[in-house]
């Protein structure tokens, strides 16, 4: 049986052989398609944590229960030693201020100053926000996640077991609009939960890996707090890219062979979605190729 990970090394190699060349709204420039899906099995234990890089999954179940939360400011995935989200607003700082700050003393800042947190910590209404706290326009705020976690026990048949974040009245207000913006879930007869992710733009060098962690994560939660177990994961990307200063760096993984996939387990059933740690997540097996260093573009 080919291993599953080539579905994500096809990608990348479709990508680069016949991806459209463009400019984007970052400046740094894509190659990008249209349209793309893989499928990872979950029901044997095994987790899609790419092999062909390292790939820092702590990092991403991190973020992922920092979305549950509803939290939208760094300064709580900083003290984490989570920093993949400063990027914006260091960018938002720098171009208001004029003060050439770096990422290590503007991160500081933001760790060790709660009024300089509230400030330039702030994301906008991102992803934690739709999830928990979706505001009405009669002002009644939506639980998606616990209204999902309701329906999954109660009413495991239906066909709108999904959340989204994707709020058109708040994305001007967002550091960066959802990109992994719909959570479909589907029960099976036999009790398995299977999860469809459906991502209107993914940076695939950087991005999608940790998308599938994080996905993984949540569907085991979930799984767990219904009393299923979990099925497939199957991912949907609209805008699939490489940002130009990322195509070496594709190359190079295209070269290495995938190793077994690990495994994902949770050590202790959480009292509620709410109730999950870090320390949870047990990950054994996993031994991946060197990790491969690429900038982020904002």
């Amino acid at each position: 049986m080919r291993h599953p990970e080539y579905q994500y090394l096809d990608l990348l190699a479709r990508v680069l052989d016949a991806g459209d060349e463009r400019i984007d709204r970052t400046g740094v420039g894509t190659r990008s398609i249209f349209g793309a899906m893989v499928r990872f099995d979950l029901s044997d234990g095994t987790v899609p944590i790419l092999t062909t890089k390292r790939v820092y999954w702590k990092t991403a179940v991190k973020e992922m229960l920092w979305f549950l939360t509803g939290g939208t400011n760094i300064q709580s995935l900083l003290r984490e030693n989570v920093r993949i989200w400063t990027d914006w607003p260091l960018d938002a700082y720098r171009r208001e201020t004029g003060e050439d700050i770096g990422q290590a003393e503007f991160e500081r800042r933001v760790v060790a100053d709660d009024e300089f947190a509230r400030r330039w910590g702030e994301l906008g209404p991102v992803y934690g926000k739709q999830w928990r706290r979706w505001l009405g326009p009669d002002g009644h705020e939506h639980d998606q996640i616990a209204d999902l976690v309701r329906a999954l026990r109660e009413n495991p048949t239906s066909r709108r077991l999904l959340f989204h974040g994707w709020n058109v009245a708040e994305l001007g207000a967002m550091a960066l609009p959802p990109c992994h913006m719909v959570y479909q879930y589907h029960v099976t007869s036999d009790g398995r939960l299977n999860c469809l992710l459906f991502q209107r733009s993914v940076d695939l060098l950087l991005g999608a890996a940790f998308n599938f962690v994080g996905a993984t994560a949540l569907q085991l939660m979930l799984a767990q707090q219904a009393g299923l177990t979990p099925g497939e994961l199957i991912w949907v990307g609209g805008d699939v890219h490489l940002y130009l200063n990322h195509l070496d760096q594709a190359r190079e993984q295209l070269t290495r062979s995938p190793r077994p996939f690990p495994t994902m387990t949770l050590k202790r059933r959480g009292a509620d979605i709410d109730d999950y740690r870090i320390s949870d997540f047990e990950v054994t097996n996993y031994t991946p190729h060197p990790p491969i260093s690429a900038d982020v573009a904002v």
